[in-house]
């Protein structure tokens, strides 16, 4: 394991940066702005870096650092990268006000917190960390809360996330990276492209509702901003095409729905007359719309009575004149009457409506 001390720093530099002749080595270490001392099986920062007093750019990655160091002196750092160390608690960065890219992937981080302080922070990578089985990743609506105005990158893949609704306290995002998680709710991610009006890249590749029914094209219909989905660009052709066919599909939904509401409508209105008369029948016969009744189509008179004879009536006479009381206009029974006095169950239904006796030598006389 490795301790970081000030002629470690001096030799960790890049080279872009020499010392003079007539520096010592803190004057040296204290005008560098950018250190890289990844990869140097680093697992103790202790106070080497007070002397930096000038660092911007800060690689820790690839050590085996198990807690963010103590910058306290090291307050103009804007970039800072500690991936692939052991850290599991954001802490210490209360002291970073200018920090504006953190880079924290792989490493044992249940919980995003510590955030609170960082005002200008415009980039997040805290993708990928080593969460025991059965868990993911956590969001502190407090951090989330005072990364509101200024966050645009946000890198959360594998982290097995079951949803990114959390993240709906972000809308100024403009790249978000939530790939090979378990997202399955397409309403949720719509909803959230309704609110992330600057997201221009989005990256959802290996969850399970990539595997959705036109997946691709319902994203690009509710990102309306969106130039790069799972590392693909959307060209113009592809957008204004699928807008047309949301634009067509959303039209028939619409008229479908007003259908419905007619049909609807129509039977709120026609309910009432359930076990009652129904009301009367606009006759297509010109001249007997103005007469009260039920208007029957007319049949032949040699049909009306083929059909009485092979009725069940005893006496056929007393069915025609007194049952079954007929109105006829050229050659053609018109309206139909059951007197009340007619048994029920001799009453074929449906016919009658107005009272009229006719004989047979009045019937005659009209033919």
């Amino acid at each position: 394991m490795v301790k970081l001390t000030v002629d470690f720093i001096a030799k960790g530099t890049s080279g872009y940066a020499k010392k003079k002749k007539d520096e010592t080595i803190t004057q040296y270490v204290g005008r560098l702005t950018h250190l890289y001392l990844e990869n140097k099986n680093i697992d103790d920062i202790g106070d080497g870096l007070a002397s930096c007093r000038n660092l911007a750019v800060l690689y820790l990655y690839d050590n085996q650092l198990n807690r963010i160091p103590c910058l306290n002196s090291n307050c103009g750092i804007t970039h800072l990268y500690l991936q692939n160390n052991k850290i599991s608690i954001i802490e210490n960065l209360s002291t970073l006000p200018q920090l504006q890219k953190l880079y924290i992937g792989g490493n044992f981080i249940r919980v995003m917190e510590g955030l609170e302080n960082l005002q200008k922070l415009q980039e997040l990578h805290i993708e990928h960390q080593h969460l025991p089985l059965g868990e993911q990743l956590l969001f502190d609506p407090r951090s989330l809360k005072a990364l509101e105005s200024s966050l645009q990158v946000l890198n959360v893949s594998g982290n097995h996330l079951t949803s990114i609704d959390d993240l709906r306290q972000l809308p100024h995002l403009t790249h978000l990276m939530a790939a090979d998680n378990e997202l399955t709710d397409m309403k949720e991610l719509g909803q959230l492209l309704s609110i992330w009006h600057a997201l221009v890249r989005l990256d959802l590749a290996g969850n399970p509702l990539c595997q959705s029914p036109k997946y691709k094209d319902r994203i690009i219909v509710k990102g309306k901003n969106l130039d790069v989905l799972d590392g693909k660009k959307i060209t113009d052709t592809a957008r204004q095409f699928l807008m047309n066919w949301q634009a067509s599909r959303d039209e028939s939904r619409r008229r479908q729905h007003d259908n419905m509401m007619r049909d609807d409508t129509f039977l709120s209105t026609t309910v009432g007359y359930e076990g009652a008369e129904l009301p009367p029948l606009r006759s297509a016969t010109k001249g007997l719309r103005n007469i009260n009744g039920y208007v029957m189509p007319g049949i032949p008179r040699k049909q009306f009575d083929d059909i009485l004879a092979k009725s069940n009536f005893p006496d056929r006479e007393r069915s025609r004149n007194d049952i079954l009381r007929a109105k006829f206009g050229d050659g053609r029974i018109l309206r139909m009457e059951i007197p009340g006095s007619a048994p029920i169950s001799r009453i074929p239904r449906p016919l009658s409506v107005e009272r009229m006796r006719l004989t047979h030598s009045a019937q005659r006389r009209r033919l």
